[in-house]
C-alpha cells in the first residue's frame, strides 16, 4: 500500500490476513480464502519458507512411516490382500502429504455399478476441491472439483458426491478434525506460525536482493525538473516502486523538486549490525516455525542444540518418544479412521497401524527383522519402545529395611493361604510399630501387594536372580540382573504384555517367540526369560521406617522376618514364581512351542 504527504511517496508492507470462508451468493461451493485461494497460500509458505517445508516434509515421512499395515494380516490374508487392493502406498503417501500440509485430505472412492462394493481408492488434491454449501440439516453432500479456480470458466467446477450421500459410482471421502469456528474447512495445526513462515521469505529474499544490489542502503530518488501534479506524481510513484521495492527491490523514496538546488536531502539512515539482526530474525523465525509444529526438540530435524553430545542423544530418545505420542500418532490415527470407514463397507476389518520409522540411533541393529514387521507377520502388539525395562523397577529407599526375602515356592504359599485369616499378635506389633510408619517415598508406585496392618507399612517387591554368562545369557536376563533393581508385581505384568525383542530366529529367518505357538508375548512371572532360562524370582518383604536415620535392631529384624505371618502379611504367589525355566518339566518350554536347541541361550 502506498502512502504520501506531500511530495514523498513510501511504501509499507501488507499484513498477513487470516482466511475467510463464505458461502458464495451466485455459486454452490464455499469458498476458501481471499479469492477463493488460501489453499495456495499454503502451498506458497511450503515452497518457499524453507523451514516449513523442510518440517511438513520430515513430519509427513514419520507420520507415513514404513507404510500402511495390519496386525491381524496373517489371520485375516483375504482381507488383507483386499486392503492392498484398494489402497495403493503412492495414494496413502499423498494422502499424509496433504493432511500435514492442507489440515485435511480426501479419498476419490469408486464404486462397482451396484454401488454394493468399493472397487478402488485413489488420492485426490483436497487444494483443487470446494465443499458445497450445507443441506436443511448441515450435512455437506457433496463437493467441487476444478483444475484451476482462478479459471473457473475454462476449468468448470464438477460436483461429486460426498461419501455415504448417493449411489454414485464415484464419492469424495472427506476427512478433516475439528477445527473451533469452521465448518466447511479445517484450519492447519501450524496456523500460528504462518505468518513467520512469511517473515522468513522476506527475510530470504531481502538478503538475496542486498548480495544482488552490493548490499547498498536506502536510497533517494530525485526528479528536479518541476513537480507534476498529484496525480502524474502518484502515477510516477507507482512505476518506480513497482519496480524498486519489496522484498526484492531496493528501498527507495521519491521526491519530486523544482530543481537541483532544492532537492530533497536526507541522512542516511542505516542499520548498524545488520548480521546480528538478520541472525537473531532467522532465529526466530525458525523457533516460531518450530513451536507452530510442535517440534518438541530441533534434533528430531537435524538442528544441532549447545548441550554436549551424551545430553543430545538423551533429549533425541525422549524427544522422539513425545513427539510421537502427542503429534504422529494422533495423524496417524486420523487417517486409519478414514481407510475403516471405506473398509467397512466392503465388510472389512482390520487392525490397521503405521509401522514406525525411527531414527537410526533406536534401531536393533543386530535384528533383521524390527518389532513392527514382527508384528504384520504374527498379528502381535508390539511396544516400539524396546528399552521398556529401563522405566520399569526401582531401588530399595533408604528408609527400607528388608525383614524378609525367600523363594517362593508351593509350600510357603500354602502356609501363607493358612495364616491369612489370623489375627496379628499385639505383642509383636507393639515392638515395630514405634520403628515403621505408613509413609511412602513413592506412593504413585505402590503394588496391590502392600500392606498396611495396625499403623505399619509394608511393601512387596521382586527381584530377578540367578548367576549371568554374557556370552550366553539373553539380553532380557543380562539387563534385569545387571540393574539389580526390584519389581512390583505390576511390573513383572508389563513385562509379560510387552514384547521386549528377545526370542529367537528359525531355520526360515522368522522370529520365534518363548511363547505359546511362537508367541513374542507370554507370562514372565512363571517363565521369566523364556525357555531354558536358568533365573528366578525370589520375593523379598519391607518395612518402611519413619526416618532415614532411624535403626532397627538385628533382634527386632529376626522377630519380625521369622514372625513375618503373623503380622496378616501373607502373599499369593504360584510355586513357579522361584522356579528356574530350565527346571520346570519340558525345560519351560510349552508343548505348543517350536522347541529350540536347548542350549540357545540361558
Amino acid at each position: 500500500m502506498n502512502k504520501h504527504t506531500n511530495n514523498l511517496h513510501v511504501l509499507s508492507l501488507s499484513a498477513y490476513i487470516s482466511p475467510k470462508i463464505q458461502e458464495s451468493n451466485r455459486d454452490n461451493w464455499v469458498e476458501y480464502g481471499e479469492d477463493n485461494n488460501f489453499f495456495q497460500y499454503l502451498i506458497d509458505r511450503y515452497t518457499n519458507s524453507t523451514s516449513n517445508s523442510a518440517i511438513i516434509n520430515n513430519i509427513a515421512r514419520l507420520i507415513y512411516g514404513k507404510g500402511l499395515s495390519a496386525l491381524d494380516a496373517n489371520k485375516k490374508p483375504n482381507e488383507y490382500a483386499q486392503f492392498m487392493a484398494l489402497f495403493h502406498k503412492d495414494d496413502v503417501r499423498k494422502i499424509v502429504l496433504d493432511r500435514k500440509l492442507f489440515g485435511q485430505f480426501a479419498f476419490q472412492v469408486h464404486y462397482n455399478a451396484k454401488h454394493d462394493k468399493i472397487l478402488k481408492v485413489y488420492h485426490i488434491p483436497v487444494d483443487l476441491l470446494r465443499a458445497e454449501k450445507c443441506d436443511k440439516d448441515g450435512n455437506i453432500t457433496g463437493y467441487y472439483y476444478s483444475d484451476d479456480w482462478k479459471e473457473t470458466k475454462k476449468y468448470p467446477p464438477i460436483r461429486y458426491s460426498a461419501f455415504g450421500y448417493s449411489k454414485d459410482k464415484i464419492e469424495i471421502l472427506f476427512s478433516k478434525p475439528y477445527s473451533v469456528g469452521m465448518k466447511y474447512y479445517a484450519n492447519v495445526d501450524y496456523q500460528g506460525c504462518l505468518p513467520y513462515c512469511l517473515l522468513e521469505e522476506e527475510i530470504a529474499e531481502y538478503l538475496i536482493n542486498d548480495c544482488q544490489n552490493s548490499f547498498s542502503g536506502l536510497k533517494i530518488v530525485n526528479f528536479s525538473n518541476g513537480i507534476p501534479t498529484d496525480e502524474q506524481q502518484q502515477i510516477i510513484s507507482n512505476k518506480v516502486l513497482d519496480k524498486l521495492t519489496g522484498a526484492n527491490g531496493q528501498k527507495v523514496i521519491v521526491a519530486f523538486n523544482n530543481n537541483a538546488e532544492s532537492k530533497t536531502t536526507i541522512d542516511d539512515i542505516s542499520l548498524t549490525e545488520a548480521p546480528q539482526h538478520y541472525n537473531y530474525l532467522s532465529e526466530e523465525c525458525l523457533r516460531k516455525i518450530m513451536l507452530g509444529h510442535n517440534v518438541t526438540s530441533p534434533l528430531l530435524f537435524g538442528v544441532a542444540s549447545t548441550n554436549g553430545f551424551s545430553s543430545n542423544a538423551e533429549e533425541l530418545k525422549n524427544s522422539s518418544i513425545l513427539f510421537d505420542n502427542m503429534v504422529i500418532r494422533p495423524f496417524q490415527e486420523e487417517i486409519i479412521d478414514a481407510v475403516d470407514n471405506i473398509l467397512s463397507f466392503n465388510g472389512i476389518a482390520l487392525k490397521l497401524f503405521f509401522r514406525t520409522l525411527q531414527p537410526l540411533e533406536f534401531t536393533d541393529l543386530e535384528n533383521t527383522q524390527t518389532a513392527d514387521e514382527v508384528a504384520e507377520e504374527t498379528g502381535t502388539a508390539l511396544s516400539s519402545d524396546k528399552n521398556i525395562l529401563t522405566g520399569l523397577g526401582e531401588q530399595p529407599k533408604d528408609n527400607w529395611v528388608l525383614i524378609d526375602e525367600f523363594e517362593v515356592d508351593y509350600d510357603t504359599d500354602d502356609k501363607e493361604n493358612e495364616l491369612l485369616s489370623k489375627e496379628p499378635k499385639k505383642s509383636l506389633l507393639s515392638k515395630i510399630v514405634s520403628l515403621v510408619s505408613t509413609g511412602d517415598a513413592r506412593p504413585n508406585i505402590t503394588s496391590k501387594q502392600d500392606k498396611t496392618i495396625d499403623g505399619v507399612k509394608f511393601v512387596v517387591r521382586y527381584k530377578y536372580v540367578g548367576a549371568i554368562d554374557l556370552k550366553k545369557s539373553r539380553s532380557f536376563c543380562k539387563q534385569m540382573i545387571t540393574s539389580n533393581k526390584i519389581y512390583r508385581k505390576e511390573d513383572i505384568q508389563v513385562m509379560s504384555n510387552t514384547y521386549l525383542g528377545d526370542g529367537y530366529t528359525n531355520k526360515e529367518g522368522k522370529v520365534i517367540g518363548w511363547g505359546a505357538k511362537g508367541a513374542l508375548t507370554f507370562d514372565r512371572f512363571f517363565f521369566k526369560g523364556g525357555g531354558s532360562c536358568y533365573h528366578r524370582w525370589n520375593k523379598q518383604v519391607y518395612a518402611v521406617l519413619q526416618g532415614t536415620a532411624l535403626d532397627i535392631t538385628e533382634d527386632t529384624k529376626k522377630l519380625a522376618q521369622s514372625k513375618a505371618e503373623e503380622y496378616g502379611y501373607v502373599i499369593k504367589n504360584p510355586s513357579l514364581v522361584s522356579t528356574r525355566p530350565v527346571d520346570m518339566p519340558n525345560f519351560g518350554f510349552l508343548p505348543s512351542n517350536p522347541k529350540p536347541p536347548r542350549t540357545i541361550t540361558r
